[in-house]
């Protein structure tokens, strides 16, 4: 199973606003965790036990985000992740953050694939390049 344009919903919590109900900048960076772990979920993949198995792990190499407007307490977003670069050793995400078909917060996100012993970039195990560019 491939996913492209991966949409994943998040409910925004007391705890991710600022005094003024408006979401902390740095949580937007959280909502892009969460929507890319539970597109790997969705393709078969745990990163625990890609971890275990192939003894890899992905970390956040860079960032670009635009903040475009504020998302709200109790806001219903939708996260969607597209990959729109595949590396032997990275991933590179592009990532938008909507509520009610309104636009929010886009992001650019390279993810690296590090040994998870030596944390020195590795190779992306085949059965997971496989995987995102069948249909990348």
């Amino acid at each position: 199973m491939t996913i492209k344009n991966f949409t994943y919903p998040i409910r925004v919590y007391y705890e991710d606003t600022d005094a003024g109900g408006v979401v902390y900048y740095a949580n937007y960076l959280k909502f892009f965790e969460r929507a890319r772990t539970e597109m790997l979920r969705a393709l078969g993949f745990e990163q625990d036990a890609i971890r275990a198995n192939d003894g890899v792990i992905f970390a956040v190499r860079s960032v670009q985000v635009d903040y475009l407007r504020p998302a709200l307490f109790n806001n219903l977003l939708q996260t969607s992740s597209d990959v729109i670069e595949i590396k032997k050793a990275s991933l590179t995400f592009s990532q938008q953050i909507s509520c009610d078909g309104k636009l929010l917060c886009t992001g650019v996100i390279r993810i690296a694939c590090l040994d998870a012993y030596t944390l020195r970039p590795k190779a992306i195990p085949d059965y997971l390049l496989e995987s995102l560019t069948h249909e990348y």
